[in-house]
Formats: structure tokens, C-alpha cells, sequence
């Protein structure tokens, strides 16, 4: 059954710890979310904050996909960049499919949303996402219609002797 998609839900308590649940979950399944497992609701709650703070003032949107039982099964965040001179083109940030969803399309079905949203806001001529190397994301992200314009080696520390390359991606959106 295909997920839901909504921009810009209303923000609930409900909403908020289906987010912290998918983040955590995504997190301890080894997903390149911004944290390394094992993590709790208590250590991601604060990276939320900062979202919720940046939708707050009108630089970020959410898109939430919600599975056939209500659950939060997907999410992206759209945020505007802010750099006077590169404001026509958006960062897709913490892009998350839950295990339980994964090999389902549901990832295919959240950048084709994301991809909808970024149309919709009328003057995105793009889209850029960072991804971490080492799991394949770039290939997947490459079967959606993005393309690697750049690569820095060894940026993100996973931990000591573990470093991976920083992969930037970009959709055209014209």
C-alpha cells in the first residue's frame, strides 16, 4: 500500500514523536541520518528542535509520509538556502524511510514527493542533497535523476578509522 504524502503537517505531539521514532529507528539500522548507533529519542530531540525551529521561521518544510496505519513511515525537509546569490535552488535534508518500509519504492515514492513540493514553491530550479559514501546512497540517488557534482574524501567521521566521503547530489528541477 503507497504512503501518504503531506507538506507542512501540522506539528503535534503525535507527529513530533513519529518523527523522533523513524529518526531513531533509521539511525540504529545504520542509516546516514546525521548519527551513528546506537542513539536515543533524547540525543536526536535537539537536531528536531532545529528543524522545527527553521519550519518556524518559514526556511524549512517538512514532508511526512504516513503508512495504512496512521504511522510516520517517511520524511524530508526542504530547506531554502539562504546565501543571497544561490536562493534558487533548495538542500533536501534528512531523508528517512523506515526499515519496516524499506524495498517497498517507498524512498522512490519520497523523492518523486520532495521533487513535487520543490516544483510547487514555483522558483527552486533545483535540488541539492548531501549523502554519506560507503552504503551505495549515490547510486540510488542516481536512479531517481540526481547527479554527483562533488565528492569530498574522508569528510564525515563515522568513528575513529572510519571516515567516508561527503557525496553532493543534484536534481534539476528545469
Amino acid at each position: 500500500m503507497p504512503l501518504t504524502f503531506t507538506l507542512d503537517p501540522a506539528v503535534t505531539p503525535a507527529l513530533r514523536d513519529g518523527i523522533l521514532d523513524l529518526w531513531t529507528d533509521v539511525s540504529n539500522a545504520g542509516g546516514s541520518v546525521g548519527f551513528v548507533p546506537p542513539v536515543t529519542p533524547d540525543e536526536i530531540r535537539p537536531e528536531l528542535v532545529r528543524h522545527f525551529a527553521a519550519m518556524a521561521e518559514g526556511r524549512t518544510r517538512l514532508l511526512v509520509g504516513h503508512d495504512e496505519y496512521g504511522r510516520v513511515a517517511a520524511t524530508a525537509f526542504l530547506t531554502r538556502n539562504t546565501h543571497r546569490l544561490m536562493t534558487h535552488w533548495l538542500w533536501l535534508y534528512t531523508v528517512m524511510v523506515h526499515p519496516r518500509h524499506q524495498g517497498r519504492g517507498y524512498g522512490r515514492d519520497l523523492l518523486a514527493a520532495a521533487e513535487e513540493a520543490a516544483r510547487g514553491l514555483g522558483d527552486a530550479e533545483a535540488i541539492r542533497l548531501t549523502c554519506r559514501g560507503g552504503h551505495g546512497l549515490e547510486r540510488f540517488y542516481a536512479s531517481c535523476g540526481y547527479k554527483e557534482v562533488g565528492r569530498v574524501p574522508d569528510a564525515i567521521r563515522v568513528a575513529p578509522g572510519d571516515d567516508r566521503d561527503e557525496i553532493v547530489m543534484l536534481l534539476p528541477l528545469r
